[in-house]
């Protein structure tokens, strides 16, 4: 019996101390150490598809709070400024059904985003996807189109996150 209690205890200590000692930090952090602690965000209007600029604005704010559990501020207080640029938004069929109407699209959103930190600016291309689903010989509809593209851009936020995230991971390492 008393083996048995030592092992788990052994176990246990182990268990704690691979947890304890693995080093994980959540992305967020790393894309903090990037872009700091307060991020100001600027839409740009895009003549493709401006009615759907205002979604955007929305999409990504969201998503820097979210990702980078970070706050927004004005720009005049911010520690990093993100242009973002709706480069191009594309519908393509993905659904058909048996008497050959589209019941399915993918939606890809293509952005461009540039940051400026403390002077430094750099620049991203990024893109998310969203596919929706419609009735058979039916429009896409203004409110499937907004939440497409908000979806998409949301999407297209992290990767971008993604991408700063490992810059910050990188410049964490090489310290």
């Amino acid at each position: 019996m008393q083996h048995v209690r030592a092992s788990v205890i052994l176990l246990l200590a182990l268990y704690v101390g691979i947890l304890s000692g693995c080093g994980y930090l959540p992305s967020s952090k790393f894309a903090r150490e990037v872009l700091g602690d307060k991020v100001s965000t600027q839409v740009i209007i895009s003549a493709i598809d401006p009615q759907n600029t205002v979604s955007i604005k929305d999409a990504v704010d969201m998503a820097v709070i979210k990702s980078f559990q970070t706050s927004l501020s004005d720009r005049a207080h911010s520690t990093t400024h993100l242009v973002i640029t709706l480069k191009n938004v594309i519908y393509t069929p993905m659904q058909y059904d048996t008497n050959g109407y589209v019941t399915g699209y993918r939606t890809v959103i293509y952005l461009h985003i540039t940051s400026t930190h403390e002077g430094i600016v750099k620049q991203y291309d990024v893109s998310g996807n969203y596919d929706f689903s419609i009735e058979a010989n039916a429009i896409i509809s203004d409110q499937i189109r907004f939440e497409a593209i908000q979806n998409g851009a949301t999407k297209a936020i992290s990767s971008f996150v993604a991408k700063v995230s490992a810059q910050g991971a990188r410049a964490t390492k090489a310290k």
